[in-house]
């Protein structure tokens, strides 16, 4: 179902971006580069952060670590990761494989200056065993993210 929102997300607002889908998991930084053959910090890993009252999602590079400094500082209070039930009701995705395409309900999107550092990076694509490689531009563009720094 998951990777069902994302194929329909992406046939109408993209449809020159095409899925992966492994016979591996992805459902992790290091699954997901040796199964697609990149660096581990090609991979745009989406957490999903409670600040306060609000849900959001929060896309970083695969190595990139949440500074709380900063994320506080930015976002408006200390993020916290939900559950993974929480994710999956939310997103409408499973934890390995969250994105910020195809969601369940509308959450405010953040991407980390982390993902800058590549032309292409690597975000999941709705399970865990599913990918998609874009810019993060693009990836940017297409969600409606706000650019932040919040990664130490």
């Amino acid at each position: 179902m998951s990777l069902e929102s994302v194929r329909a997300f992406l046939a109408q607002h993209a449809p020159d971006i095409s899925i992966v889908e492994l016979d591996g998991s992805t459902a992790t930084v290091a699954l997901a580069a040796a199964g697609l053959g990149v660096a581990p910090a090609q991979i745009a890993k989406t957490l999903s952060l409670r600040v306060k009252d609000r849900n959001l999602l929060l896309v970083t590079g695969g190595e990139a670590r949440l500074d709380n400094k900063k994320a506080k500082a930015v976002l408006g209070g200390k993020p916290r990761m939900l559950t993974a039930d929480e994710v999956t009701a939310i997103t409408g995705h499973p934890v390995g494989g969250v994105c910020p395409f195809g969601l369940a309900a509308s959450l405010p999107i953040y991407c980390d200056i982390s993902l800058k550092a590549f032309d292409d990076v690597y975000p999941a694509a709705g399970s865990i065993s599913s990918a998609l490689r874009i810019s993060p531009a693009r990836l940017a563009e297409l969600v409606g993210a706000e650019w932040v720094d919040v990664c130490g």
